[in-house]
């Protein structure tokens, strides 16, 4: 049966393009099922229930997983199976008659415009200084993930187009624009350390910089500026999609840049817009509650 699962895992990585993270998960997700499992005395997946997917469940529920955890273990064992019946393992997935238990949709953590100016405020002429001023001005005018800013390399830097050739999710390339200011703190930065190719963001080792490197730059400099809550770069590419859409209102174009494939993944970002609009409202209305 562990057999299987590795067979699954490496399907992940080699046909889907699955992040190593993602793999991981989906490995811890099939280990808990197949510790529970066995303990009952299956041997085979072909000898799994829907009663033994349903108990799994419940257990998870009594131990209070979150419900958000629970439905993507569920995403997880249905992935699972599908992947198994169309390999020849199984006739019939049983793991999609569950019901999964329902979330609530937590609203993604936000900065507003005044918070990104104070973050790409310039304190001295280093390359370092300006090495990280364009790593926020890229990041928000583009709406990247942290993975795909450090993977950027001048090659695919369009100053002329304005725009930037992005390795996303799934090992798949989208093309996003890039704004005015970003391509001029591009410019600066890569002037101040005379590189023109490869990598466009280096370390103080003069390599790839990390996603880790990142993460503590952008959390030190929102401490410096005065920023109270806990910046992450995630936040930068929240901002850049709901800014985008408060003044476009074009929600097609926001999953476009953001390299979703569904729009459901994109519609959260149109609660965002509503909370703006409410915030105006209260503020200007005179019918509002003051």
């Amino acid at each position: 049966m562990k057999k299987e699962i590795s067979g699954f895992i490496s399907y992940l990585k080699v046909d889907r393009g699955y992040s190593s993270n993602t793999q991981l998960a989906y490995e811890k997700d099939l280990s808990n099922f197949y510790q529970f499992i066995t303990l009952s005395g299956v041997s085979k997946w072909s000898e799994v229930s829907t009663e033994q997917i349903n108990a799994w469940v419940m257990k998870l529920r009594h131990q209070q997983i979150n419900p958000k955890s629970i439905k993507r273990s569920m995403s997880t064992l249905r992935s699972f199976f599908s992947y198994l019946v169309n390999s020849g393992f199984l006739e019939v997935n049983n793991a999609k008659k569950i019901s999964t238990p329902k979330t609530n949709q937590a609203l993604p953590k936000t900065i507003t415009y005044s918070e990104i100016e104070l973050l790409t405020r310039q304190f001295n002429n280093s390359w370092k200084e300006l090495r990280d001023i364009a790593i926020i001005e890229v990041m928000y005018s583009s709406a990247l993930r942290v993975s795909e800013l450090v993977g950027l390399d001048f090659s695919d830097i369009d100053y002329g187009q304005g725009f930037l050739k992005i390795f996303g999710k799934g090992s798949k390339y989208r093309y996003s624009p890039i704004g005015e200011k970003a391509i001029i703190a591009l410019k600066r930065y890569a002037d101040s350390i005379n590189a023109y190719d490869g990598a466009v963001f280096l370390s103080n080792l003069n390599k790839r910089i990390s996603a880790r490197t990142v993460q503590n730059m952008i959390k030190n400099r929102a401490q410096k500026v005065g920023i109270k809550s806990n910046v992450h770069p995630h936040m930068l590419r929240h901002a850049a999609a709901s800014h985008f859409l408060q003044s476009s209102h074009d929600l097609r174009s926001v999953q476009k840049m953001l390299g979703h494939e569904s729009i459901k993944s994109t519609q959260v970002y149109t609660h965002l817009d509503y909370l703006e609009l409410s915030k105006v409202y209260d503020q200007f209305h005179p019918r509002a509650k003051k």
